[in-house]
């Protein structure tokens, strides 16, 4: 019995050495296949950094060339490279339009019974003009929007241009008039105070507070910034399509520095990024860690990197939903509503009054700007107790002046807006044509 007892144990000694290498060797094999699969993800993300950059350089190339095209430099082939991509424009977006041909029949025949319903008369045209009136002044609104944030070159400044004094004007003349029932027509065109016999709205025509104020142009606001949200799509739409298409590589500038701007991050270059790159980077970093709470915080604030938030919300295949519905609540309501409380707070009665008397302090210009902002002011306030029918004679000179001096500042941005709108088509047209030659 001893003697067996002595050959097992000798037996289960010469089996432990056998198992521990075997293990060893399993651990070694392990970890060889954990560095060959990490030095693998290395030269995958080193050909795709290498790619990237060839695309880059090519993509600097092409943009100095079609930097030059522009008005001012080649005012004939802008032209004609606009016109050739507004052609081809139409035309894609008509074949896109008719290959949805239910839904083109079904709104078709909407638009023929509202066309029917429009034309024929009766009673039912006071409504109809009043919905008519309502739905060009909120697309009015949302026009103005769009281009504030599509940015078709510059992108129009229309909160500074259009909304911010309309909301001034309509805060001034509350605090006059003691009332926000303007009568309509002119209202919204033009703002003038109410007859007392036409005080009915006890909402309207109490004593005047900040928050009867922000219930008047609320709908303005939200419609403007409805119209922001919207200009906000493409860069979404670009980024989603050019993930979810077979070909890997785009053409698209802002695409290919997003893509260089993850792969830095990923090979542990962001010590090397610029300040304006990390800006970018934290706005990614923000969007994948939090999701909705992170475009809705980007969307709250004036922040000129959203795009970037849309094309990370497009690249990683982010719902459509969640994406447009946070843009909406931050930029129409959050974002507007602070813009807007802004804008009535620093026009209010006594706060412009307290500007305009601290104009004087300027060294050396005050006196000479305090004189035109009180004329200005105090014409503003006879226009709104004039009656609609009769037309302001006898304007102040210095205040036509200040006014005139405005319409030529509007006028400006938008010629100017319409010339970068010019030099964006005819530089796309040939960016277009020029990628597909490379190629």
């Amino acid at each position: 019995m001893d003697f067996t007892a002595g050959i097992e144990t000798y037996s289960t000694m010469d089996l432990l050495p056998t198992t521990t290498t075997m293990r060893q060797r399993t651990e070694k094999s392990s970890q060889l296949e954990t560095t060959k699969s990490t030095s693998n993800i290395n030269e995958i993300l080193e050909e795709k950094e290498h790619l990237l950059a060839l695309k880059k350089t090519q993509q600097k190339l092409i943009h100095e060339e079609t930097s030059k095209i522009v008005l001012w430099r080649q005012p004939i082939n802008t032209i004609h490279y606009c016109l050739l991509e507004l052609i081809y424009l139409i035309h894609h977006n008509f074949k896109y339009i008719i290959s949805f041909r239910k839904s083109l029949c079904i709104s078709s025949i909407l638009l023929l019974s509202f066309l029917f319903i429009y034309k024929t008369e009766g009673s039912h045209q006071i409504r109809i003009q009043a919905i008519q009136s309502l739905f060009l002044w909120a697309l009015y609104w949302l026009g103005l929007g769009i281009a504030s944030s599509i940015g078709l070159g510059t992108g129009l400044h229309t909160f500074l241009l259009y909304l911010g004094p309309f909301i001034a004007q309509v805060t001034l003349a509350a605090y006059e008039c003691g009332s926000i029932k303007f009568p309509r027509p002119p209202y919204p065109h033009e703002i003038i105070c109410p007859s007392s016999s036409n005080e009915t709205n006890l909402l309207e025509t109490g004593p005047i507070s900040f928050w009867n104020i922000l219930w008047k142009v609320k709908l303005e606001a939200f419609f403007w910034g409805l119209g922001t949200a919207l200009g906000e799509l493409p860069p979404y739409f670009m980024a989603r399509a050019a993930r979810l298409s077979k070909n890997e590589t785009t053409d698209d500038e802002e695409l290919i520095e997003f893509q260089q701007l993850l792969l830095d991050a990923k090979l542990n270059k962001t010590r090397h990024l610029t300040l304006f790159e990390r800006l970018r980077y934290s706005v990614y970093c923000l969007i994948e860690r939090i999701g909705f709470f992170g475009i809705l915080l980007c969307a709250s604030i004036p922040n000129p990197l959203f795009d970037l938030a849309g094309i990370t919300c497009g690249y990683f295949l982010i719902s459509f939903s969640r994406f447009f519905f946070a843009t909406i609540i931050g930029k129409a309501i959050i974002k507007m509503s602070i813009q807007t409380i802004f804008i009535i707070f620093l026009f209010s009665e006594h706060h412009v009054e307290r500007i305009i008397r601290w104009m004087k302090h300027i060294p050396y210009y005050g006196r000479l700007l305090q004189t035109p902002f009180k004329d200005w002011l105090h014409e503003q306030k006879d226009k709104m107790h004039r009656k609609s029918n009769n037309n302001l004679t006898g304007s102040i000179t210095k205040v036509s002046m200040l006014s005139r001096i405005f319409d030529l500042f509007v006028a400006a941005m938008i010629g100017y807006f319409i010339i970068s709108i010019i030099n964006s088509l005819a530089q796309r047209y040939y960016k277009r044509t020029r990628t597909i030659q490379c190629k």
